[in-house]
């Protein structure tokens, strides 16, 4: 209402007048904008170069392991676990390692390995999978008690009927049949696809269990 009283003049002048006391803090959003805008970009094109370079020692890795060179997969993972220690391609890598390892008769190795993943990696999945392996390299190695207390969280989910089966493996190793066959049995009655029910069956009878009745969905 009062700028419609105002003549053009006054206008201009009142324009003018707001200019003069107001254009730094508009440059300095102006310069604060695009500043954000280049560190968005910048931190962006980061990220892809961290993550390409990752990729490609992980892809040396696995192609070293291929190859059946160790020492260059190791020398791979290492710069993995300087530079990118928490991320899956270092986790990934980890795994394949120690696997090989594994094979090789070098226990030594891959048990910090697959600690490492169990224990950091944020994809719980990926843990447990750790874990799994873990165990199984505890019983070749002698540590039945440590790999029984380990797989106890994980009888209960997805990975329960393996848990459960290398439980047992772990017990019959310390010469405890009874509770390998409660073991053998509990891995049996539980839902896990991924469990080879035709080898815990025979693990489960050579302990002096009996294998259960097939079901009704034929599953036995």
């Amino acid at each position: 209402m009062v700028d419609e009283l105002l003549s053009d003049d006054e206008r201009e002048e009142a324009l003018l007048q707001w200019w003069r006391e107001n254009w730094r803090w508009i440059l300095a959003g102006i310069v604060v904008g695009i500043g954000m805008l280049v560190g968005w970009r910048y931190w962006q094109g980061y990220r892809v170069q961290r993550a390409e370079h990752a990729a490609q020692l992980y892809n040396e890795a696995q192609t070293a392991l291929n190859g059946n060179d160790l020492g260059k997969a190791e020398a791979a993972l290492k710069q993995l676990q300087t530079s990118f220690d928490s991320t899956a391609y270092t986790q990934q890598a980890q795994l394949l390692l120690a696997k090989a390892q594994v094979e090789a008769g070098e226990f030594a190795k891959a048990e910090p390995l697959l600690r490492s993943v169990a224990d950091k990696s944020k994809d719980k999945e990926l843990a447990d999978i750790a874990q799994l392996r873990l165990a199984r390299l505890l019983v070749q190695q002698g540590k039945h008690d440590e790999a029984v207390q380990l797989l106890q969280p994980l009888t209960t989910g997805g990975f329960g009927a393996q848990a459960h089966e290398i439980r047992g493996d772990a017990l019959v190793a310390k010469g405890d049949a009874q509770g390998a066959r409660a073991e053998y049995a509990a891995a049996l009655a539980a839902t896990d696809a991924q469990l080879d029910r035709a080898l815990v069956e025979l693990k489960l009878q050579d302990v002096g269990g009996s294998a259960p009745a097939a079901n009704s969905q034929g599953q036995l």
